[in-house]
């Protein structure tokens, strides 16, 4: 049957929703039962519409989608990688579901510009099109079933749009990403091992914490140093950008750390006030009684104070600056060191 005779026997009432079945069909890979679903899953919180006193928006279909899709992605990434762990399992999965993938999909398959929105105040809203794609997933299993959402995800994300293999093998690298913060901004950052055990069939657990400026920072658990190292250092940037008070705190610790050190030890001894054992005393000499003649007993004893090895002038507290390559490097470096 074509698609014009399947328009013509839906009795759909306005042309613009003959279009937007059209347009739908194209972008999941099938049609609608329920067109009411979708045209509320496009429709921004913005427009301010309201039916019966109460909102009509894409905010609750948001919520349902957003827990299908993690539903429907795990399932996937449970079949197409056998044997793998819990932890690389959860990793992919997070990857394939954010915020930012969730709104590149959108961008990419024209959901964003399907979007009912208040332009003037929403135009640069960058969830609005990963909100819109939960939305549509939502909309896709009130009408059609759970098996449909499996089916699009299968069959025109991940088979057309995104290869699953190597979002899952692509690593951040953000042991890396916090070192090269904490030099940019001459900040101590520890990477401490909490535990090391092994688990009851032999495997190797670690544990690790990240401590800035001796500030406790996030943990991280993982089958290998670098697998906990990698998910405290994760967690640890998460919450310096969520947690102001928290990146506070770090860089309070660093001005009073560099405050102590750049304070004297102890006070630099008077050269004057000490005992001058080595010189041996001898009789005193008469002075000439002219008193502009000088002899060779009369050298001034400032003469050893003005010498250069007295001089402060050439210390400095100021650190050498690195180069942005220099501190990336170093970075790396440190973060493959295990």
């Amino acid at each position: 049957m074509s698609i014009k005779n399947i328009l013509n026997g839906l009795r759909l009432p306005f042309r613009k929703d003959k279009e937007l079945y059209v347009t739908l069909h194209n972008i999941t890979g099938f049609y609608p039962n329920n067109i009411q679903y979708y045209r509320q899953a496009l429709m921004h919180s913005s427009i301010g519409k309201r039916e019966k006193g109460k909102p009509v928006n894409n905010e609750r279909l948001e919520f349902l989608g957003d827990a299908i899709l993690d539903a429907v992605v795990g399932h996937i990434v449970y079949r197409h990688f056998p044997g793998k762990r819990e932890g690389f399992l959860t990793n992919t999965r997070s990857k394939l579901v954010s915020r930012n993938t969730l709104g590149r999909l959108a961008k990419e398959m024209g959901i964003i510009e399907m979007v009912q929105n208040d332009n003037r105040n929403h135009s640069h809203n960058s969830y609005m099109g990963g909100n819109a794609f939960e939305a549509l997933v939502g909309a896709i299993y009130l009408d059609l079933g759970y098996d449909a959402c499996m089916q699009f995800m299968e069959k025109k994300i991940l088979k057309e749009i995104i290869n699953i293999d190597k979002v899952a093998y692509k690593e951040v690298n953000f042991k890396s990403k916090l070192i090269e913060w904490g030099q940019k901004n001459r900040v101590q950052v520890e990477f401490v091992l909490l535990k090391m055990e092994k688990e009851d069939n032999g495997s190797p657990k670690f544990a690790y914490q990240i401590s800035i400026e001796g500030i406790k920072g996030e943990k991280g658990e993982g089958y290998s140093k670098k697998e906990a190292q990698q998910q405290a250092a994760k967690l640890t940037l998460q919450r310096l950008r969520k947690e102001p008070q928290f990146t506070n705190q770090v860089f309070e610790a660093k001005t009073k750390r560099t405050k102590m050190e750049e304070e004297p030890v102890s006070v630099v001894p008077n050269l004057e006030e000490q005992p001058e054992d080595f010189i041996i005393e001898q009789p005193v000499k008469k002075q000439p009684e002219n008193r502009e003649e000088k002899t060779e007993d009369s050298v001034s004893l400032t003469t050893d104070m003005e010498n250069d090895d007295y001089s402060l002038d050439d210390i400095t507290v100021t650190p050498k600056e690195k180069s942005r390559e220099e501190i990336i490097a170093a970075a790396e470096e440190a973060a493959f060191a295990e």
